[in-house]
């Protein structure tokens, strides 16, 4: 009897120290994501409470109306900030000292190649007006192409040698760099964004 008793108390002494379950299964991620979430609302049974919920969700007129006047300034903001050559809000082709560079080159220059297209629109007007210059036209706009792409091809190596010295280290050149010129300088001067930061005859 000592011998059970003896067993019997170890049997108390140890059974605390068994690990209780929790009792209950452990929720799934989206079970308790759920919970967290709050209940959804039921879908609306009429078009007049669809159309109520999204006044709603918009609010009112006035809300609107500001909104819309801050994105329309935020807008003009980014548009200024752009123009004005902050490399933050340029494009990715525009971004760089490489590139702004080349911007100083080609607007520094007096290009002809700038004068292609609004030469261009008077030969097709005289055209349309005056068709028997049609042979005269065709003949002149052959002419501007084949200055064009002169000059286009002189402007790439000037643009590219001038990198290379002011930016040894550099990968931006070749082919790509020269077209970014070319592109630029095509532009009507008022047109160019980001605009020019040099006047014609400048020194770069």
């Amino acid at each position: 009897m000592v011998t059970d008793g003896g067993s019997a108390a170890g049997t108390t002494r140890t059974a605390p120290t068994a690990t209780a379950g929790k009792g209950r299964p452990t929720p799934k991620r989206r079970d308790a994501q759920g919970k967290r979430r709050g209940p959804i609302a039921p879908a609306p049974l009429t078009a007049k409470e669809a159309r109520a919920r999204r006044k709603a969700v918009r609010g009112s007129k006035e809300e609107r109306k500001a909104a819309a006047a801050e994105r329309r300034a935020a807008a003009q903001d980014r548009r200024a900030r752009m123009l004005a050559g902050e490399d933050k809000y340029l494009l990715p082709r525009d971004r760089g000292p490489v590139r702004a560079f080349v911007r100083d080159i080609v607007d520094a220059r007096r290009n002809l190649v700038g004068l292609f297209m609004p030469m261009a629109l008077v030969l097709i007007l005289s055209m349309f007006v005056a068709p028997a210059l049609q042979t005269i036209v065709t003949l002149a706009m052959l002419v501007m192409m084949a200055f064009m792409i002169i000059e286009g091809v002189l402007l790439g190596r000037v643009v590219n040698n001038r990198v290379r010295e002011r930016f040894p280290d550099t990968t931006d050149t070749g082919y790509r760099l020269g077209w970014y010129a070319f592109v630029r300088a095509s532009q009507i001067r008022k047109m160019r964004a980001p605009k020019p930061r040099v006047g014609p005859g400048d020194a770069v």
